[in-house]
């Protein structure tokens, strides 16, 4: 899943904003039958407005990841000196998000925008109960007019999620950390939205490479704004295991002191961890951690002799080659380990999952390793987890309820394809991260001078141009939870390189698991990402400048 290749050692930390870029385009109008897109100027302007298009709200099909229902009309609203966000007086979350939100354009607009829980039919207004069961926990309306936005879902995260569409509807401008001119429009007319899929996520290796807290939580930030829902940490591997586990210090103290190329490495204590799992919460993201098993050890086994079959501990190591290390399966203390570091680390996750890993166990036996998974599934289940595994999981035994992520790509050989799908049909969910399509660290093409190329080089449309519901042939439409885009960081140091590879691929892969089929269309996507260069810019985030996608003049 990620084979060799030499990386920077350079360590640039940035400071931490809230980073929600988003993208803008093609003006679309959204019916229940889908979208058709009807153009746009290429600053957004409404073509009923008569306003100059520099300062005409945009269009309200202008977002990513794509509504699924427009309707367009009516005056726009504008965000004044006197607006106020108002929140329902019985709602705690809602209170929460409103002080998110003002807290988000207060920089930009210079305003006071007070939150209130006083009754008021102006303003911003965040409300909570709507009736409309179609919305789900994650759906809502945003209604605007000349007296107020109104922001209308059943659950926090759904009112969460119609922020990040105000958001994107304002001018790029509102991203700034200091005052800019406006005006601040929203465009006339309803949104009404919801996810396609429940799973909807991105990986960061932080095991390759290390990343700060704060390096985590810009990346947050930025996968909220496309409504991405999780965040799958991959905390162990060969070069470095990144998580404090009490019952086992040596993990983190020793095997988490390096990383690839010999850097100082580093590791999460509970204490960090936990600021994570807050803060993702916070953007209503769950944390989905991961320890690789029961190959990718290297650390694990470096840090402690015991857990190799020969009792004899390997050197530390800084390379990029996979699929050399093994827990030694048919030893008893292997799985009081793994009971150990699950148990702890469950305990450190309120979410639901818990990734075992599972992949490139070359030095495994296939007898081993079907021992091994069952057991380790087993494991994860006694402490009220739901197991996730790469998609090699499929090569055992899958227990109820378990999530199998595939990660093969278009020439993936037929009879690997049809374990998977014929797991689909026997239950298994899955999760689809096909690595010549959402892998965020391979090239754009040979001149990329970040990331690897050996699922071939993966340009924005490639990124985005598949369809997941029959992406897998075989597997059960409903067996498909959702997408996921994982960056491993072989190459990847820090969070200017993290942005560099992510942007502009990453909406593409949120926008595939939110929006509905019907949407799914390249030629107006490219527009509507085009339009979200200045709001790259405006949150520093130093983007690829594909020449697929019709940037506008910077």
């Amino acid at each position: 899943m990620n084979p060799s290749k030499g990386t920077q050692l350079v360590r640039l930390h940035r400071t931490q904003r809230t980073a929600l870029p988003r993208l803008l385009g093609s003006l679309l109008l959204v019916t229940a039958a889908g979208i058709s897109s009807v153009g746009a100027a290429p600053g957004g302007a409404a073509a009923h407005s008569g306003q100059a298009s520099a300062t005409a709200p945009r269009s309200l099909g202008q977002i990513v990841p794509a509504p699924a229902e427009v309707k367009a009309g009516g005056s726009p609203y504008t965000i004044t000196a006197g607006t106020k966000i108002r929140v329902d007086d019985d709602s705690g979350e809602a209170w929460r998000i409103g002080t998110y939100l003002a807290g988000v354009l207060r920089p930009s607009t210079g305003y006071a925008l007070p939150v209130t829980d006083r009754g008021g039919s102006d303003g911003i207004r965040l409300r909570l109960g709507s009736h409309d069961s179609e919305l789900g926990a994650e759906g809502y309306t945003l209604k605007s007019s000349h007296g107020s936005v109104t922001i209308t879902a059943r659950g926090p995260a759904g009112l969460f999620h119609g922020v990040q569409t105000l958001r994107q509807l304002l001018p790029a401008d509102v991203e700034k950390n200091s005052r800019q001119a406006g005006p601040w429009q929203v465009a006339g007319g309803t949104v009404t939205d919801a996810p396609r899929y429940a799973y909807r996520s991105a990986m960061l290796d932080v095991s390759r490479h290390f990343f700060s807290v704060t390096e985590v939580k810009r990346y947050i930030d930025q996968l909220a704004l496309y409504k991405m829902n999780k965040l799958h940490l991959h905390l162990s591997d060969d070069q470095g295991w990144r998580i404090a586990i009490d019952s086992w210090p040596r993990l983190a103290t020793y095997g988490g002191q390096t990383e690839v190329g010999g850097g100082v490495g580093g590791y999460y204590t509970k204490s960090d961890y936990k600021e994570i799992v807050r803060y993702a919460s916070s953007r209503y993201l769950e944390v989905v951690p991961e320890i690789d098993l029961p190959g990718h050890t290297n650390a694990a086994l470096a840090s402690y002799a015991e857990l190799n079959c020969n009792g004899v501990a390997p050197p530390l190591y800084t390379g990029t080659s996979v699929g050399f290390s093994s827990l030694c399966a048919p030893k008893a203390i292997t799985y009081t380990f793994v009971d150990d570091v699950v148990r702890e680390l469950a305990a450190l996750t309120p979410g639901k999952y818990l990734h075992i890993g599972g992949d490139e166990a070359h030095s495994t036996s296939h007898d081993d390793y079907v021992t091994f998974m069952n057991r380790a599934q087993a494991i994860v289940g006694t402490y009220g987890k739901t197991v996730v595994g790469w998609h090699q999981l499929t090569g055992a035994t899958p227990v109820a309820g378990a999530v199998a992520q595939y990660w093969g790509y278009d020439r993936t050989g037929a009879a690997e394809r049809k374990q998977v799908a014929d797991a689909a049909k026997n239950g298994t969910k899955l999760v689809l991260s096909p690595a010549d399509r959402t892998y965020l660290d391979m090239k754009y093409n040979k001149d990329t001078k970040l990331g690897l190329a050996w699922a071939g080089y993966v340009e924005v449309q490639r990124s985005y141009d598949w369809n997941p519901a029959t992406y897998l042939e075989g597997a059960p439409e409903d067996s498909i939870l959702g997408v996921e885009a994982p960056i491993w960081s072989e190459t990847v140091t820090n969070s200017d390189e993290v942005e560099q590879m992510a942007f502009p691929r990453l909406p593409g892969v949120a926008e595939l698991g939110w929006s509905p089929a019907s949407t799914h269309d390249w030629d107006a996507y490219k527009v509507r990402l085009a339009a979200q260069g200045p709001r790259f810019s405006a949150l520093g985030i130093d983007y690829y400048r594909s020449a697929q996608v019709p940037w506008p003049a910077q």
